[in-house]
């Protein structure tokens, strides 16, 4: 039986946002550890922006776009992109990466709140066990106290709460924006304008800017990593999922990002994995699937 090019570009737009997003926690820590947070973000952001430009210039896509489209993108930028990833990689610093991508996976009960409470629309039963999973397995996580680091640890999180809070209201707003019909010159715009901004936000906070011969080369790798595969490649797909899946099912990446963190962290970093991260992972995991096997999805189609 043949699988249709639709469902292909689903499943590895899913493998995007699983394990290269995982990855990015780690890479934004690595980052953060040598270069000013907004600093980071900008060039990530600013890089991968022109990127995209440059290759939808080049594969004939069309780029002009309407004010309202104009307008929609940065708004859907700034949520994702400036509070809801700048702030997030500030905060970074003080909290660990496998911690920030625990937290991170509170996102899906966001957004059935957030759907339940603009678009009055129902909580699937199955979504609901999904969450809960997902909950019970955050918790035993987070309950780590090695997990702690230092006493900044709480402002750490409580500012990542407030990101995770902005993307999750970012995602119910992409779903039914009006935004250029291509997944690609969308994101493109979104990632320039957010980038934009947060040369500005850096500029005016007084970041030191660092040349990139300057710096360490984990941390050229890691941005480089962040450019390529986190923003222009698992951004474009997560913009694709939005679209064509339900926000719930997009939103399951939230679940799986802290498992790719803790092994990446384990592997990389040497940090400790204990039976605890081993039993909630799999809680969480389970969440991932009990929100995943609804049989009824519902697509969303693309505004011309």
């Amino acid at each position: 039986m043949s699988i249709s090019r639709k469902t292909i570009l689903i499943i590895l737009a899913f493998f995007a946002i699983y394990v290269i997003w995982g990855s990015t926690y780690l890479c934004n820590k690595i980052a953060v550890t040598e270069l000013p947070p907004f600093f980071v973000a900008a060039i990530r952001f600013t890089s991968a922006g022109f990127i995209m430009f440059i290759i939808a210039k080049s594969i004939k896509l069309r780029l002009s776009i309407n004010k309202k489209q104009f307008i929609n993108c940065a708004i859907a930028g700034f949520l994702f992109l400036v509070y809801g990833n700048g702030v997030f990689i500030w905060a970074m610093r003080y909290v660990d990466s496998g911690f920030a991508a625990l937290e991170a996976s509170t996102q899906p009960l966001f957004v059935l709140l957030l759907m339940r409470l603009i678009d009055g629309k129902k909580m699937q039963p199955r979504s609901l066990i999904g969450v809960a999973l997902g909950m019970i397995g955050m918790y035993l996580l987070v309950s780590q106290k090695e997990l702690i680091t230092n006493d900044e640890t709480l402002l750490g999180m409580f500012m990542i709460l407030t990101c995770v809070l902005s993307w999750s209201y970012a995602s119910v707003f992409v779903a039914k924006a009006d935004l250029p019909p291509n997944y690609f010159v969308s994101t493109a715009y979104q990632m320039t304008i957010s980038g934009a901004l947060l040369i500005i936000i850096s500029l005016f906070i007084d970041e030191k800017w660092v040349m990139p011969i300057n710096w360490s080369q984990d941390v050229q790798w890691s941005l480089l990593f962040l450019i390529l595969f986190g923003g222009v490649i698992a951004f474009t797909a997560f913009n694709y999922l939005l679209k064509v899946v339900s926000t719930e099912k997009t939103s399951t990446s939230a679940y799986v990002n802290p498992v790719v963190a803790i092994i990446l962290g384990w592997y990389i970093l040497d940090e400790t994995v204990t039976t605890q991260t081993i039993i909630a992972a799999c809680i969480l995991l389970t969440g991932v699937f009990f929100i995943t096997s609804r049989k009824k999805i519902k697509t969303r189609t693309i505004g011309s």
